[in-house]
């Protein structure tokens, strides 16, 4: 097993690794919308969809993977009513790359985060 860090993505809240891989598979650590260049997390649903899927970007890059590579995505978020702007922004990001997907309406996320998304990706 291998782990992965980068500093381009925010440090872990607890005892975790951002991501890890055992042999062709990368499990990444949910992200939230925290600005890893100041510590703090983002103002607003749309802006932390986009942080969470910078920090996953920076991750993925890490265990030398990148979207294309998602075979699986779990997103958890405080208000089920933002899913049309969570889609829209999320298909941007994965472009035509379709993983499988769950997102699942959760009553509270870390640091009062309001998106959670974490990523199973295949190296190549």
């Amino acid at each position: 097993m291998d782990l992965h860090h980068t500093d381009t993505a925010p440090k872990a809240l607890g005892p975790y690794s951002q991501a890890v891989s055992l042999g062709n598979l990368v499990f990444t650590s949910g992200q939230v919308g925290i600005d890893p260049a100041t510590g703090q997390l983002v103002e607003g649903f749309e802006a932390q969809v986009r942080q969470v899927l910078a920090n996953l970007e920076q991750v993925l890059a890490t265990a030398g993977c990148g979207f294309g590579d998602v075979l699986k995505t779990t997103i958890y978020v405080t208000d089920l009513t933002n899913f049309p702007v969570l889609n829209q922004i999320y298909g941007e990001a994965m472009g035509g790359h379709r993983p499988a997907r769950s997102t699942v309406e959760v009553p509270n996320l870390p640091a009062g985060a309001l998106v959670e998304i974490d990523f199973v990706a295949h190296k190549k």
